[in-house]
């Protein structure tokens, strides 16, 4: 792959694998060659809308494409597992959208093969590989801030109420807290890593998912992180990250921030922008690409300890709400 694009597939023919594949034309060393879905026909409309050239009506059909290098998983959450598991068995490189899996049992299941085969694997949490976020993270392993001692994040908005909206259905691994609730946590823990305790509060629906939540994260330093997120309320969607010499906020839509501000105490606010074209998920692919030619099987911006760590606190928060999945 060190003379010619990395070939991708697109696994799924929805939004984000709409959208993955809309910002794949943003890299000059990379080209979606197939999409696979369940139905024929909508792999074939996917593939004439993007002009991606083969079309499979099945999942084990892309992942057995000899054209395809890398495949980009974009089914329903409760899907994952199964979908990824079959590219990894046929020995692709793996993008898996967030969240990985549904529980800390299947992440791991999908770690464990993808090294047995010897096969790429990520997550695809797209926040950790934005210019900003990385910035972001630089300034925090230089002090910045100091030592970090707490951090702030919310991620709501009104879902549709449908009760077989992918958001309300349990066996689709519905509710805030995978969809949403993962973004505050991917914060916290890129700011304090793993927490000492967890405690979640939510309001539940009839179906058994959550629908507006609360998490309080404590670490043996002895800092804290409040979180929330919501499907039934329009939050700001900001976050901050506080120190003992300083803070950083993150605007609106902080999971995909094109810049922040940093405070310091005898220092004028300083703003640092780090804009971007498409919708963003161009740099997780790029990271996917950099990881490939360079011969690894992991990416080291978004590990895969990272990826079960932040499965493990969702793990907890479920089990202390009572939430159950079908297929979990």
């Amino acid at each position: 792959m060190t003379d010619r694009p990395l070939r991708w597939g697109i696994l799924a023919t929805g939004r984000i694998a709409a959208k993955f594949t809309a910002d794949l034309t943003l890299l000059p060393d990379a080209e979606a060659v197939a999409v696979g879905s369940r139905s024929a026909e909508a792999a074939a409309a996917f593939a004439a809308r993007y002009g991606i050239p083969r079309a499979h009506g099945s999942w084990t059909a892309l992942a057995a494409d000899p054209e395809v290098d890398a495949v980009y998983v974009a089914t329903p959450h409760s899907a994952h597992y199964l979908a990824a598991l079959t590219c990894i068995e046929a020995g692709k490189a793996v993008l898996v959208e967030k969240p990985f899996t549904l529980d800390v049992p299947t992440s791991a299941a999908l770690v464990e093969a993808a090294r047995r085969r010897g096969t790429f694997l990520m997550e695809a949490m797209w926040t950790r590989c934005l210019p900003a976020v990385r910035r972001l993270a630089e300034l925090l392993a230089d002090g910045a801030v100091g030592e970090v001692t707490m951090v702030q994040a919310d991620f709501g908005f009104t879902a549709p109420a449908e009760p077989d909206h992918r958001l309300r259905d349990p066996a689709l691994g519905g509710g805030a807290l995978l969809d949403l609730g993962i973004y505050p946590i991917t914060l916290a823990h890129l700011a304090l890593g793993a927490p000492q305790t967890v405690a979640a509060v939510a309001a539940l629906s009839a179906a058994g998912i959550d629908t507006n939540t609360g998490l309080l994260l404590g670490y043996p330093s002895g800092a804290v992180a409040t979180l929330a997120c919501s499907i039934v309320a329009a939050t700001p969607c900001t976050a901050a990250i506080s120190g003992t010499a300083g803070r950083i906020e993150l605007p609106t839509r902080f999971h995909c921030p094109s810049g922040f501000t940093l405070y310091r105490p005898g220092h004028e606010p300083a703003a640092v922008e780090a804009p971007f074209e498409g919708w963003g998920y161009h740099f997780e692919a790029a990271e996917v690409a950099r990881c490939l030619r360079a011969g690894l099987t992991e990416s080291p911006l978004v590990p895969l300890q990272t990826t079960l760590a932040t499965m493990a606190i969702l793990d907890t928060a479920r089990a202390q709400l009572g939430i159950r999945y079908p297929v979990s």
